[in-house]
Parts: C-alpha cells; sequence; structure tokens
C-alpha cells in the first residue's frame, strides 16, 4: 500500500501545501517541579511544592499543528478563538516560534478563557492535571467572527482538519452553527479534504470524512457520503468508503516496546491530511496516518511528532 516513491512524494508535495486547522486551540503548560526543594508552608501546613521550569506548547488543535510543522507542511492556517488572558498571551508565543505557521485566525476575545492543560510534573511523575476551560455557550458575535474567517480562509487551504475538543456542548469553538457551515462548505466544494474529529459529537458532522475511535464512535451513525477513518490502537484503521463501498482494514505498524499513546490520534490525522493534499488515496493515507502513530508513540513522558527523517528511517525498517 505504502511505497518508498509514494512517502518521498509525500514528503517531497506538502512543503508547498497550506493546511488549515479549525477548532479548540489549548495551552498544554508543564509545571517542572523538583521533590528536593519541597518545603512547608507556614500558613496552611501543607508541602508547598516548588517549580524549577515552565513549558508551554500549543495543545489539543495545536498539537495537529505541531505534527503538521514537524512533516515538513509548508504553511499551516489555524482559526480559533482563544482568551485575551496570560494563557493566550503564552499560546500566541508558542505559536509565532513554530514555522509557517499563519496565526492571523487565532483571535482573542474579552470574557472568555484560553482553553489550558496545566501538568504539574513531580519529578518524571504526572500529578492530577488542572483545566481551564470556557463552560458557558459561545456567544454568538465569537460564533459570526469564527463564521467570516472560516469563509476567508476555505479557499487559501488545500485541506482541513477539524478538532472538536470541548466536551461542553456548545461551548468551544466548533459549535452547532460552526458545523451546519462546515457541512455547507463541504457539499458546494467535495473535492477539497476535511477530517473532522470530535471528542463528544462525530455524528454530528455531515459532508465531511471524520476520523473517530471507537469511544468516540459509541453508536451514533455518521455521514455514509464521506470516508471515515475508525481508529483502533494497535488494530490500525477500519476505513469506511463513501456511497456504500465495503470498509476496509489498514494494519496499524507494528512497535516493540513502551509506547505513550498521547497525541497518537492527532499525528495521525496530520499524516493523512499530508497525503491526501499529496495526491494519494484514502487507503494510502490511511497507512501513512498509522506510519506517522507508530514514530510518536514510541516517544515516552511527551506529545510526539514526526519529522521527515524519522518517518524515512520508520518506512526502512518497517520495509525490510
Amino acid at each position: 500500500m505504502l511505497t518508498t516513491e509514494l512517502i518521498e512524494r509525500i514528503l517531497a508535495t506538502i512543503p508547498g501545501r497550506t493546511i488549515g486547522l479549525l477548532g479548540d486551540l489549548f495551552l498544554d503548560r508543564y509545571l517542572d517541579i523538583d521533590p528536593a526543594r519541597d518545603e512547608p508552608s507556614v500558613e496552611t501546613g501543607l508541602t508547598a511544592y516548588q517549580v524549577s521550569g515552565v513549558r508551554a506548547y500549543p495543545g489539543a488543535l495545536g498539537t495537529v499543528l505541531n505534527n503538521l510543522v514537524a512533516l515538513g507542511v509548508g504553511r499551516t492556517l489555524p482559526l480559533a478563538a482563544i482568551g485575551d488572558d496570560g494563557e493566550g498571551y503564552e499560546l500566541r508565543q508558542s505559536l509565532a516560534a513554530m514555522r509557517g505557521v499563519d496565526a492571523s485566525n487565532v483571535f482573542s476575545t474579552p470574557g472568555r478563557r484560553t482553553p489550558t492543560y496545566t501538568k504539574p510534573m513531580y519529578g518524571v511523575k504526572e500529578l492530577n492535571r488542572l483545566d481551564i476551560k470556557n463552560r458557558l455557550p459561545t456567544p454568538r458575535a465569537v460564533e459570526d467572527a469564527i463564521l467570516a474567517r472560516l469563509d476567508a480562509a476555505w479557499p487559501q487551504a488545500d485541506a482541513l482538519l477539524v478538532l472538536d475538543q470541548v466536551s461542553e456542548e456548545d461551548c468551544g469553538v466548533v459549535t452547532r452553527r460552526v458545523r451546519d457551515r462546515l457541512a455547507e462548505l463541504g457539499a458546494r466544494d467535495p473535492g477539497k479534504f476535511v477530517l473532522a474529529d470530535s471528542r463528544e459529537r462525530i455524528a454530528l458532522f455531515r459532508n465531511v470524512c471524520v476520523k473517530p475511535n471507537e469511544r468516540e464512535l459509541a453508536g451514533g451513525r455518521i455521514d455514509p457520503g464521506r470516508a471515515a477513518f475508525f481508529t483502533r490502537g494497535e488494530r490500525g484503521i477500519e476505513l469506511q468508503l463513501p456511497d456504500g463501498r465495503p470498509a476496509t482494514g489498514i494494519p496499524a505498524y507494528p512497535v516493540a516496546g513502551p509506547v505513550d499513546i498521547c497525541g497518537a490520534g492527532d499525528s495521525c490525522s496530520a499524516g493523512i491530511a499530508s497525503a491526501m493534499v499529496s495526491g494519494a488515496t484514502l487507503e494510502q493515507a490511511a497507512a501513512f496516518g498509522n506510519l506517522t502513530a507508530s514514530i510518536t508513540i514510541r516517544q515516552i513522558g511527551v506529545t510526539g511528532t514526526a519529522t521527515p527523517e524519522q518517518v524515512r528511517d520508520a518506512w526502512r525498517h518497517h520495509a525490510r
């Protein structure tokens, strides 16, 4: 299904492509705590953890973005609403440091918070995560701004990746109105590859391809008119082809030793989209997504990415 020639074609093509991203852009903030510096709090008597380092990265939709940039996509076009707050400032700093990222459609919204996953690392142990999310419905004015930017970005992007990360309905970027607009655009321009990923509402997307795992599908019925990439971990991808054609299994690439599946689905999405904008078939795109995921899951303790050289190395290993 994959060949050396196809992989080289993908890696040579994507530097000239633009991939759009729409959805919930989080800040991933790591607090590195030094256990040797623990001290008692005079006020409470509890242990006061001492933070020796702070690391910040784009998360959620940003994890997909990280993977596209690492693979070598020439231009990425994220579209998201974030807060006018300190976390938003950190997030913008992270985006500005990334090659080829056009963040002109990442806009601040007063009164909303920048969604943030704060991960305290006590030595090598991750403590309970602290989440900041917006739990009130996205204001209509913010939806209007998202829709206007989506309409403007649509013709610029060779493909679009959509991530509906926020579990609370209509409280993130991908609200009902945004899904409806995506359905309209997908029906109007069926040749453009659009891939949606959603934690809770994957069955509500229409006229776009979807990438659910088994939990996210949860018995819902997906649009049969578009391809569906059902991710199944070590069993690979079950690819549902449109128009009633039989589903086909795309095997995973086996990985020995310890694995960390954090971000595997996002790297798979980036791989699928990169292959599709390079002229690959749906089956080949699914296989390339499996290949990129096999690289990222071997990166323990971090949300991994796959570079072109890592893709070549992995392919040489599996093709032997």
